[in-house]
C-alpha cells in the first residue's frame, strides 16, 4: 500500500465538511510520535479553526482521553479495524497529516513528526484560507526537527 499521492483525490473523511481545505491528521493513541506531536496538531487547529480533523485508530474514549492526556483538542473521529479510512489514503505511519484542498485533491502530506512539514501545511492553509500564517514548530520548543512515527 502506499501513501496518497499529492494530487489525487482524497477519499471522504468523516468529520470533514468538504468547504474548503483542510488538514487531516491520523494517529494512534498508543504510539510515541503521535503523543510528541498532539500538542503541535493542537497549535495547528487553533491556528485554523474547523481545518484540522483528527483520524484516530482507536475507540472514541480512547481518542477523547488522548486529546485530554496530551493537549489536542482537535476534533477526531475513529477509524476502527479493518482502518477503511486510514487505507484509502494508504497511511502507513503514524502520525500522518494530509492536506486537502478545497476542490478535494491532495495538496501535501508530511508523514512522522517533520517540523518543516508541519509548518509547511500550516503556512499552506494560511495561504489558501487568507488566515495569518502561524507557526506551529520552532527550534526553541525542544522537538526534534524529524522523528520517525
Amino acid at each position: 500500500m502506499d501513501l496518497i499521492e499529492v494530487g489525487a483525490s482524497a477519499p471522504p473523511v468523516p468529520g470533514l465538511t468538504g468547504d474548503g481545505p483542510a488538514a487531516v491528521v491520523f494517529y494512534k493513541v498508543t504510539c510515541p510520535v503521535c503523543q510528541m506531536a498532539a500538542p503541535k496538531v493542537d497549535v495547528l487547529g487553533r491556528a485554523h479553526p474547523g481545518r484540522v480533523v483528527g483520524v484516530g485508530q482507536d475507540p472514541n474514549e480512547e481518542l477523547d482521553r488522548f486529546g485530554r492526556e496530551f493537549g489536542m483538542a482537535v476534533p477526531a473521529v475513529p477509524d476502527l479495524p479493518p482502518y477503511d479510512v486510514s487505507n484509502a489514503f494508504g497511511i502507513e505511519t503514524v502520525p500522518t497529516v494530509v492536506l486537502v484542498g478545497g476542490d478535494g485533491t491532495v495538496i501535501d502530506t508530511v508523514v512522522s513528526w517533520d517540523r518543516d512539514g508541519y509548518n509547511r501545511v500550516s503556512a499552506r492553509l494560511a495561504e489558501l484560507t487568507g488566515e495569518e500564517p502561524v507557526v506551529v514548530s520552532e527550534p526553541s520548543d525542544g522537538l526534534p526537527p524529524f522523528r520517525p512515527g
